[in-house]
């Protein structure tokens, strides 16, 4: 059977414009000799929909457009994501996917898993499926699962599901299985999908055939990257990550796979994505940020002109006392490569005027970081100024290391709508700048090479606040993501106790500032923002 794979983009809410993709798609695999198409999670009404569904309209206006879709569909199903309400007790949805044939929805199966882990909350929403029952088709006895069901407990860290919806599959004698799936990217996780469902596959002894979203929803950035797999375990189809793309894929031959992205490749990509995603779906067509000729902001513009186009970008640089001319003709020098403007606002006069009208309100005190901060502050004024005059997207352009140790300002270099960044150490970052510049110089040199520095006050680097970035990413990599204790990170890595216990503290002590931060893409297993929920008033030192 040759069996579709419509990996379309959706967004959230918008149900018409989803059918639109379904159905052009649908249409496309059609052509391509499809016998069975089928399409992601939630692909009408996009993934996570969250408290939408509490809507009163949401569910009944999908249904609606839902049955208008099955009209455009003929002799070959098309399986297609939504959300419909549950019966019974227990809670108002359920995650489903509608088998349209022949001009109407012919039947449906429920999620079985409902994750609530990491970025999923789909029990707050949802009530599980009390049995999944094959679906004969075209003399074949087909299984129908939805992301979660398929992921074993040899792929989770620790057995979830008291249910196996594969292993009720194959009591059924199931001939083959697919997969609706929204499952976001993180670093890496491409691979470990393709191991998984393998294993399922083989475990089984039915092809299977995976289809994932596609797109960038607020902070979670979905890849792609649908699979098939034989009932050995072989794979014989993949769609490319990051792309809009319908494949046909027959279950007893293989079709030609792209081959596995750069890791750097794939981060570059999904964060593009995650930008261009997130300004179009919010009604941006242009954004703007602050260029200090620093690696954090280069990188950000880089990314920001490959989403939107160097021409729908505006950046400011803005010197002031401390600021180094390099650092000036450097934001110069790269938004002439890339097409951008650039326009030099200086705020020493600024800075003068706001440090004099404060003379009375601090009584004499000495100057400290506060004034520091005044800077940033300014330059937070003027960069928002500028979208609010120009309707352009602020992006924030501050890295994992310095967000979680607190090395950012509030109302300052924090200011913005998209913190594009936020989840790359500073450690990947000075990567991911050296793959971009791999054949050709993109980011200064001078940028990647030069010292780290706020450039606040005389002579200043990061490092006088801040241990070495790899020491640094270190210790946050094994105590935000991993969530080891201090003592544990001291025996692992021989780090002074000292050392280890002031950035643990200074994670913790700055959890409000990130519960004020722009949104930021995700990328890694354990990002800032929906799927890390701390508490701000804690005692609690581990």
């Amino acid at each position: 059977m040759n069996i579709g794979l419509a990996q379309i983009n959706p967004t959230i809410g918008d149900f018409q414009g989803n059918a639109k993709k379904l159905v052009n798609a649908y249409r496309e695999a059609l052509d391509a000799g499809a016998e069975l198409v089928i399409s992601p999670e939630h692909s009408l009404i996009g993934y996570p929909p969250r408290d939408l569904l509490f809507k009163s309209c949401f569910i009944p206006q999908s249904k609606a457009v839902l049955e208008e879709m099955a009209k455009e569909v003929g002799e070959v199903p098309l399986l297609v994501g939504y959300a419909d309400y549950a019966e019974g007790v227990g809670k108002p949805f359920t995650n489903s996917v509608a088998i349209l044939h022949r001009g109407k929805m012919i039947g449906r199966r429920d999620k079985t898993l409902l994750p609530t882990y990491d970025v999923f909350d789909e029990r707050r929403y949802y009530q599980e499926a009390d049995e999944n029952l094959i679906w004969e088709f075209a003399g074949k006895r087909i299984g129908i699962t939805i992301c979660e069901d398929i992921w074993t407990e040899d792929f989770l860290h620790r057995p979830l599901y008291e249910k196996s919806p594969v292993d009720s599959l194959v009591q059924q004698g199931v001939d083959l299985i697919v997969n609706l799936s929204a499952s976001p990217f993180s670093h890496g996780k491409q691979s470990r999908r393709m191991n998984l469902l393998s294993s399922v596959a083989k475990e089984a002894g039915a092809p299977l055939f995976y289809c994932n979203a596609l797109g960038g929803n607020d902070q979670l950035i979905f890849d792609g990257g649908s699979l098939a797999f034989s009932a050995q375990g072989e794979l014989i189809g993949q769609a490319a990550q990051f792309v809009d793309e319908t494949i046909v894929v027959n279950a007893e031959e293989a079709t030609i796979a792209p081959s596995a992205l750069h890791p750097m490749e794939e981060i570059y990509e999904a964060l593009v994505l995650g930008l261009r995603d997130y300004a179009q779906k919010c009604g941006f067509s242009t954004a703007c940020l602050g260029l200090s000729g620093g690696i954090d902001s280069a990188l950000t513009a880089v990314l920001a002109c490959d989403a939107l186009g160097g021409e729908n970008l505006h950046g400011l640089t803005m010197p002031s006392p401390f600021s180094s001319e390099g650092s000036v003709n450097d934001s110069l020098a790269l938004a002439e490569k890339l097409g951008m403007r650039c326009d030099r606002v200086g705020i020493s006069e600024t800075f003068a005027t706001v440090k004099e009208a404060m003379q009375v309100p601090f009584d004499g005190a000495a100057e400290d970081v506060t004034e520091e901060n005044m800077q940033a502050r300014i330059r937070g004024l003027y960069l928002m100024s500028l979208s609010n005059k120009t309707g352009a997207l602020l992006l924030t352009t501050g890295n994992k290391s310095e967000l979680a140790v607190g090395y950012c300002t509030m109302y300052g270099d924090m200011c913005g709508g998209l913190a594009v960044i936020s989840d790359l150490p500073k450690t990947l970052v000075y990567d991911l700048a050296r793959w971009i510049n791999r054949d050709r110089e993109i980011i200064p040199w001078s940028t990647i090479e030069k010292a780290p520095s706020a450039e606040l006050r005389p002579d200043q680097t990061d490092q006088d606040s801040l241990p070495e970035y790899d020491v640094l990413d270190t210790i946050l990599e094994k105590y935000v993501e991993e969530d080891k204790s201090a003592d544990e990170i001291i025996a692992e890595t021989g780090y002074e106790e000292s050392l280890v216990r002031w950035v643990q503290r200074r994670v913790d002590i700055n959890e409000w500032k990130r519960h004020q931060a722009a949104p930021g893409l995700r990328v890694t297993t354990r990002a800032f923002g929906m799927g890390r929920r701390m508490p701000i008033a804690q005692r609690f030192r581990g």
